[in-house]
Formats: structure tokens, sequence, C-alpha cells
């Protein structure tokens, strides 16, 4: 393995790691679109908002590794994906600023209309931003990103391989949120954990059926992807079909206890497929990893900055996890819904 080859490894392994953790922040933010305004509905939010607070910026932190990796490692494949792909990038982009905002604001909000406002573009900002990436995704993935960069700046994007993965990963990161969630309930709120395995049960049913119809539109627009997630990728395919199978099957038959870590693996194991089945190309249809790099001296400097990067982050994020899920990083319930809202009762702690 090349020193290009270790850096597109890492590339990958940071898309996966904002595919799970990314996915999930954003699909709890359907998950709080879809709560509805009931004194339910409320509780719902309020274990979002504990469950998101102490982490959701954090889970953004793969997806600036990501792009810091992409303009140092392969700087002419980053050019070319943002001279291209500006307009979906931009409008995610504008999702996440909008989603931050309005999560912050939510909270200190003291009108009811202010609040609902803030509450409904965050969560309309939760379903646009992963559809925007997807489509990024999809572009790239179907070669419709041209190597010297300036392609086209709406079929790019706008066309079935995209909007299959736009709806993919708006679908998946439901469905991830909702498995986390399920588990939070069952620490926080155990009246909730019903209602939460219903709906990891119910995403990942839609999940399941959009990455299969995802793959018969691979097989008509993108031909040389289908090929490579049916040949050298099969086994992370299978390996995903059946993590996320176990993962309703506990959904079904039980308390969803274990459905966690069988989701994370349904997730991971189709964004390491996707690598694996582009390999050795970096931007379809013939722009190779070794070919895209950067001087040896940069591979290798970046290579010692990663590792140094890992030992001091990731001690770091680990912890920040394991206090979130010992509850050690909850605050008390008015700090997290904010005070009494004019026109409105307190919701209930």
């Amino acid at each position: 393995m090349t020193a290009a080859d270790r850096i597109a490894a890492v590339l990958w392994l940071g898309t996966m790691l904002y595919a799970i953790f990314g996915g999930a922040d954003f699909g709890a933010g359907v998950w709080d679109l879809l709560a509805g305004g009931s004194r339910r509905g409320v509780v719902q939010g309020d274990l979002i908002d504990r469950s998101m607070g102490p982490v959701w910026e954090a889970n953004h932190t793969w997806l600036i590794f990501d792009l810091v990796i992409l303009w140092t490692a392969f700087p002419g494949a980053f050019a070319a994906i943002m001279s291209t792909l500006y307009l979906p990038l931009a409008l995610a982009a504008v999702g996440i600023v909008l989603r931050g905002s309005a999560f912050a604001f939510r909270k200190v909000s003291h009108r009811l209309t202010g609040h609902r406002a803030f509450g409904l573009t965050f969560s309309l900002s939760s379903v646009v931003t992963p559809f925007f990436l997807g489509t990024v995704l999809g572009a790239i993935a179907s070669g419709r990103v041209p190597p010297a960069g300036n392609g086209d700046p709406i079929g790019s994007w706008l066309n079935p391989t995209s909007v299959a993965l736009g709806l993919l990963a708006v679908a998946a990161g439901a469905y991830i949120a909702a498995a986390f969630l399920t588990a939070d309930a069952r620490r926080t709120t155990p009246s909730l954990v019903d209602a939460f395995r219903r709906r990891t049960l119910g995403a990942g049913i839609v999940a399941g059926g959009l990455a299969i119809g995802g793959l018969a539109v691979l097989r008509v627009d993108a031909p040389s992807l289908f090929d490579g997630l049916t040949g050298s990728a099969l086994p992370l395919v299978l390996a995903s079909v059946v993590a996320g199978s176990v993962s309703l099957v506990l959904c079904l038959v039980g308390d969803g206890r274990w459905t966690r870590p069988f989701a994370v693996a349904a997730v991971g194991a189709v964004v390491l497929g996707w690598g694996v089945a582009q390999y050795p190309l970096l931007l379809p249809p013939d722009l190779t990893i070794a070919v895209a790099a950067a001087p040896d001296g940069t591979l290798s400097a970046l290579t010692v900055i990663t590792i140094a990067a890992a030992a001091v982050i990731g001690p770091s994020l680990a912890a920040l996890f394991w206090l979130q899920q010992q509850s050690r990083l909850d605050t008390k319930p008015e700090a997290v819904t904010g005070p009494p809202l004019r026109g409105e009762s307190p919701p209930p702690t």
C-alpha cells in the first residue's frame, strides 16, 4: 500500500465516521420534526436535546477532517469537486449554519412563535443538509465530476444516482438516530423506548428499501460503481445487509437493547463498500488515487500530523461520548428545555 493509498483509506474512514455520527445528528432532527407539538412530542424533543446537546458540534469534526485531508492530499480533486459541485455544497453549508443556529436559539427563545420558528428551521435543515451532501457523493460516485473541474453545475448533482443517494442519506441518518435514541431512552426516559424502537424498525425498512432501489438505479446510471459493489465490495455489502437485518429483528422481537451496534455496522459497511468498489479511482471514471495525490513529502507530513491528531483528539472525543452516555454531562431540565414560553405552559420535566 502506497502513502497515497493510506491517506485515501483515512479519508474514507473519516467519511464513514461522519456518516455514522453526523448522520445520527441529522437524523435526530428528522425525529424532532416528526415529534409533533403534543405533550409527548415535547418529551421526545427533550430526549433529542439531551442526546445531541453535549456532542452535536463534535459530530461535525469528521466533515472538517475530511475537507482538510482532501485539499491537502488530493488538491486537484478538491478543486474539481468544489468548482463543479459548489451549488449543493453551498446549500449544505447554509443548512449546517441554519441548523446549528436554530438549535441554539430555540433553547433561549421566550416566545412561542420564535420557539416554533427556530424548531422548524432546525428540523427542516436536518432533512435538507444530508440530502445535498448525499447528492455530492452521488455526483462523485457516478463519475460526473471531471478531473479538470468546472463540470455541469446542475446535471452533476441533479441526476438519478445523486437523488437516490440523497434520499438514502436522509433515511440512513433517521435510522441510525432512532437506534441511538432508543439506547438513550433506556438510560434516561424509559417511557420512550418502544416509540423509538418502532421508529428504528420503520426507518430501517425505508433505508433498506432505498438501498435496494439505489442499486437498481446504479445498474443503469452508474454501471461501473454497480459492478464494484457486486464484485470486490460484495462482502461489505452483504455485511451491511446482515447487520441491518439483525438490527431490525432485534427491534421486532426485543426491546432494541443491542440495536445500536448493528445499525452502526450497517451504515459503516455501506460507506466502506463504496470505497472498495471505487478503488483505485478517486474521481471516476479515470482519475486514480496515485495520479491525484500530492507530492510524497506532503503525504508524509500529513501522515505524521494525522497520527498526532488521532492521539490527541481521539481520546478527547471518546471521553466526551463516554461522559454523555454516563449522563455526566446532563444539565438541569430547565437548562435543556429553556425558559417557559409566553403563551404556553412549561413542558413537563
